[in-house]
């Protein structure tokens, strides 16, 4: 844990230059990512780009804090996504909740989205065209919010932005460069947790990896 720890320093510093780089202290107009996301919004539109437009009652396309430090990114909207047209807001959700909150954060100051913006119908796995179809709005999103750490929750979003077969259980545990400026930590997606809540643990585990990236507090141990 120490050898990982030195790391996280070590990249912690290398990102916060990086953002020093790309984001210097004289700008001409300063950055407006709750505008940049309504852009994207607004170019997303009542998007029947795939076949899953047929089948959705409501295209979820995130929420949160537009200027946020962590953004947590999972596979797709489910059922009761589809119905609110918000994310992460069923059981699974909540779960999420609950981790944020034990993080000492709440909801509205982190920015939560999915690879894809519209349910696959019976919550099957998004296909390969749906992905390459959708994926270009969520970099959109990242762009716009410009995170310091991105929490890619379960397989498909680990896979997905990282550009790997690898397996999930293999992919977390440490930090992999996403951008210049911005890190991604995989884990489990808390659908998964709540099927194999023995896995908490090493979800807690990644999490605490994200805080020390971010400078967060770490919650005293009881």
């Amino acid at each position: 844990m120490t050898d990982l720890y030195n790391d996280l320093n070590q990249l912690k510093a290398h990102l916060e230059r990086q953002r020093e780089l790309k984001n210097p202290g004289v700008q001409i107009e300063k950055r407006n990512p709750e505008k940049l996301l309504a852009a994207v919004s607004l170019e997303l539109g009542d998007c029947q780009r795939c076949n899953l437009h047929t089948t959705r009652t409501h295209l979820v396309f995130g929420k949160g804090n537009p200027d946020a430090d962590l953004m947590f990114v999972g596979e797709a909207p489910g059922a009761d996504e589809d119905i609110q047209g918000e994310p992460f807001v069923g059981r699974a959700g909540q779960l999420l909740g609950k981790i944020i909150a034990a993080m000492g954060k709440t909801r509205d100051q982190v920015y939560i989205a999915n690879i894809l913006k519209c349910r696959p119908p019976e919550n099957r796995n998004p296909n390969p065209d749906e992905i390459a179809i959708c994926s270009p709005f969520l970099m959109q999103q990242i762009e716009a919010i410009q995170p310091k750490v991105i929490c890619a929750l379960g397989t498909f979003a680990a896979q997905t932005m990282l550009k790997t077969d690898t397996t999930i259980g293999r992919l977390r545990g440490r930090p992999h460069p996403f951008n210049e400026t911005c890190a991604l930590i995989p884990t489990y997606h808390p659908a998964y947790l709540l099927r194999s809540p023995s896995k908490k643990k090493e979800v807690w585990e990644d999490m605490q990896v994200i805080m020390k990236l971010l400078s967060w507090p770490l919650p005293a141990k009881a």
